[in-house]
């Protein structure tokens, strides 16, 4: 199948993008921010630049089996200003109304048959107890706004004789984003409590489940209008943060008054303390089972493991694997492929020729602190992978794997780096962000050079 998606580079749009891949279908993404597309996204992904405050080039949509609309600026991210308010309703609505008479200027052979768009469950507003499905009436408030106008441009596309699913989502749960990322390091340092009072209900869905839902919605053709993207067992604010310290083993007795987040956050605030006790009715009518039914399941699945975060980025060089690994092998070019910011050289290696076993060390400065690196070779499989693994130096862990896949008459290189930073949860929670920061930064220098050097 043919598949445009716009939003690809966000949360859920970057999981269900490799999925598709995967799996065999053709993607288009549709993004701003080439650069950061390029990093985030598989390289048999087509990329295409599109800015909402551009017209649209319905010609992207042309032959395309299916459009995925997924765009949106982030809504409790930070504190509502005017601006900001803007932004999130530009961010959805003009962007689904371009879409929309894109969609209208291709004739119907060559129009897509399938317009999947997000929505979100804020669609129904502060509702208290009351329990919610796709036939309960819209909710008041901004976001309830928002949602309304959002699905309304979406299902002007009925008019263009095409199938129209919206799907509204609820909290995503998931590993490395979502709601849980600023949440998980405070849980594990124990300062983790519930929101306000802890009454209101708490609608919520594991990541791997919305890409499922997304995909089902994408493939049955019974699948149309609104469709609740939430678990079947919502729960208090306060069962959740129960939960949420059950999993990863601290109490949770840190509350936080409802009157501070109006302090610190002002209108946003509201999205946290908002009450949304949202059942999936249309999705479980459409025979969709869920792998995660439950809160505890979803959280134990994602905090069970040791903490770990990972970074993985793919670029396609028009050159063989036996042409492209032996540049990888050379630890001499690992200076050629990192900034000069970290001042990086390499001293020396343990053995003539690189192999498992061999340990390398470098030398480098990280935010002006000089640093000694050493790595020991783990594997070893010339012109398909090898891994290397930190054996001293700045992370409690590093374990970077790098794969060399033949395509046609090129190579997909695909590196993936799991890391983990000193000081468990509190290393997360005060450097978290800027780790991420800077090996973003030094993987997007790293995929350049490399495009430079060998491609």
């Amino acid at each position: 199948m043919k598949i445009v998606i716009s939003g690809a580079t966000g949360f859920v749009g970057m999981r269900l993008t490799h999925e598709l891949v995967t799996a065999g279908h053709v993607v288009t993404a549709l993004s701003r921010d080439l650069e950061r597309a390029a990093r985030r996204l598989p390289a048999r992904c087509r990329v295409v630049r599109w800015d909402a405050a551009e017209p649209f080039d319905a010609g992207v949509l042309r032959g395309a089996d299916a459009v995925i609309h997924l765009a949106g600026e982030g809504v409790a991210d930070r504190r509502w200003t005017a601006a900001r308010k803007r932004a999130i309703r530009n961010s959805r609505i003009d962007t689904a109304t371009l879409m929309v008479q894109a969609l209208g200027q291709l004739d119907a052979a060559v129009r897509p048959r399938v317009l999947v768009s997000a929505s979100a469950i804020g669609w129904y507003g502060d509702r208290g107890d009351t329990a919610l499905d796709e036939y309960s009436a819209p909710g008041e408030g901004f976001l309830a706004e928002v949602c309304r106008d959002w699905e309304r441009a979406a299902f002007d596309a009925q008019a263009l004789g095409m199938r129209i699913a919206v799907v509204r989502i609820g909290v995503v749960l998931g590993r490395d984003g979502g709601a849980l990322a600023p949440l998980l390091p405070l849980f594990r340092l124990g300062l983790g409590g519930r929101v306000g009072s802890g009454r209101q209900w708490f609608s919520w869905i594991h990541l791997n489940d919305l890409v499922a839902l997304l995909r089902h919605v994408l493939d049955d053709p019974s699948a149309r209008g609104p469709i609740n993207g939430v678990a079947p067992a919502p729960v208090t604010n306060a069962a959740f943060t129960a939960a949420l310290a059950h999993a990863v083993h601290r109490p949770a007795i840190l509350p936080v008054p409802a009157a501070l987040l109006r302090v610190l956050f002002g209108e946003m605030a509201s999205v946290l303390l908002a009450s949304q006790r949202v059942q999936p009715r249309a999705a479980q009518d459409l025979g969709f089972t869920f792998q995660f039914p439950t809160v505890h399941g979803a959280l134990h699945d994602i905090c069970a493991a040791t903490p770990l975060h990972e970074l993985v980025t793919e670029q396609r060089l028009s050159r063989a694997p036996d042409q492209v690994f032996p540049f990888f092998a050379d630890p001499a070019n690992l200076e050629r492929l990192t900034p000069a910011f970290l001042h990086f050289h390499v001293l020396g290696a343990s053995t003539p020729q690189l192999g498992t076993g061999t340990l390398i060390n470098y030398a480098l400065r990280l935010h002006g602190l000089p640093l000694r690196w050493q790595s020991r070779i783990e594997s070893w499989e010339p012109n398909r992978k090898f891994v290397d693994l930190q054996t001293r130096g700045p992370y409690a862990l590093w374990h970077h794997t790098h794969e060399f896949e033949p395509d046609g008459d090129g190579t997909v290189v695909r590196e993936r780096v799991r890391y983990r930073l000193p000081l468990g949860a509190l290393g997360d929670l005060l450097g978290g962000w800027m780790v991420r920061r800077d090996l973003e930064t030094i993987f997007d220098f790293r995929r350049r050079r490399i495009q430079e050097l060998i491609a």
